[in-house]
């Protein structure tokens, strides 16, 4: 318990720098918000309105910056995340509720579905080595060297242009509206599975790799050794013994990749042009909109500290070690 507790310290004096961190770093950039709002806007909002304005998205002139920050935590606090600039006034809380689940559903699964399969892949490959499954690894290696934006427009220009087989582009059909129904999900599924592709073949080969050179490592161990003098059989002593220690580096990778499952594949999303929390971001960086530039930094580092607090937890399921004082 007590390492429970330090671990729970350390995330929440994190939480309280990167929130702070949050909120000074989009103030700091060039520009103003605000005159660009009412650039944008031109004939609809008056420029006598910018007092107003300012006040209304937290970036009050005659306020310190040490009472702005003072109002920044009350809002957090209060579940408030401001006004949007690129969508006002839209709520920033809106927006990511409206954006965020696309970027979840894809990236999510593709991450969780390269961790199982490259991770299975690396156990069995690191067990049998010199088989014939090791001359596959350059092959996956060449993969996962290709970044992903030139991987997805080699899937548009094969599987979209010259074998229409899947959309190129959209996150579904024009003629259908966001609901729960089988047609929308069906439709969902089907454009999220070049931009899916892409990400698991450029991140699978990684997973492979890792397993691979930690199963060859453990598979010489002295415990490894005992459990074959026993009598045990091969399908036991490689999952049980092998891989449950082999695997505890990648719990961690898979723990980062987890909490920048948020932040998305930002090129993956623009390539294919797919309503992710990534492509939003970009907009709201280009039109210096701090509060939602801060709503989805938030969200980002809440879910990286999450995730780090959960495979902290594995790794006390997995290693004893880790649940020892002193």
């Amino acid at each position: 318990m007590k390492y429970l507790f330090q671990r729970l310290a350390f995330y929440l004096v994190t939480a309280w720098a990167a929130i702070t961190i949050n909120f000074f770093i989009p103030r700091m950039m060039p520009g103003d918000p605000v005159q660009s709002l009412i650039a944008r806007y031109q004939g609809q909002l008056s420029t006598k309105a910018m007092a107003s304005l300012y006040a209304l998205f937290g970036l009050n002139q005659h306020k310190s910056m040490w009472q702005q920050y003072l109002d920044y935590w009350s809002t957090l606090f209060h579940g408030d995340l401001g006004l949007s600039f690129t969508f006002f006034p839209t709520p920033v809380s809106q927006i990511i509720g409206q954006y965020l689940p696309w970027t979840l559903a894809l990236v999510g699964t593709t991450t969780l579905i390269s961790f199982l399969l490259g991770t299975g892949i690396g156990v069995i490959t690191g067990w049998r080595r010199g088989s014939w499954m090791d001359n596959l690894l350059p092959i996956a290696t060449f993969f996962s060297s290709i970044p992903y934006f030139w991987l997805g427009l080699i899937a548009i220009a094969v599987f979209a242009s010259a074998w229409p087989v899947f959309p190129a582009a959209g996150g579904f059909d024009n003629g259908l509206v966001p609901s729960l129904s089988g047609d929308f999900i069906a439709s969902a599924a089907y454009h999220a599975v070049l931009p899916g592709l892409t990400i698991v073949i450029s991140a699978v080969a990684g997973w492979i790799l890792g397993m691979r050179n930690m199963m060859v490592t453990v598979s010489s161990e002295d415990y490894v050794t005992v459990a074959h003098a026993k009598g045990l059989s091969e399908r036991r002593v490689m999952f049980s013994y092998a891989a449950r220690n082999a695997v505890l580096p990648n719990v961690s990778g898979f723990a980062l990749s987890l909490g920048f499952i948020v932040g998305g594949t930002l090129l993956v999303e623009m390539v294919f042009s797919y309503p992710g929390i990534g492509l939003v971001l970009l907009q709201a960086v280009g039109a210096k909109d701090y509060p939602l530039m801060q709503g989805i930094f938030l969200i980002i580092t809440l879910s990286v500290l999450v995730a780090n607090l959960l495979a902290d937890l594995a790794y006390m399921l997995l290693d004893p070690r880790t649940r020892r004082e002193g």
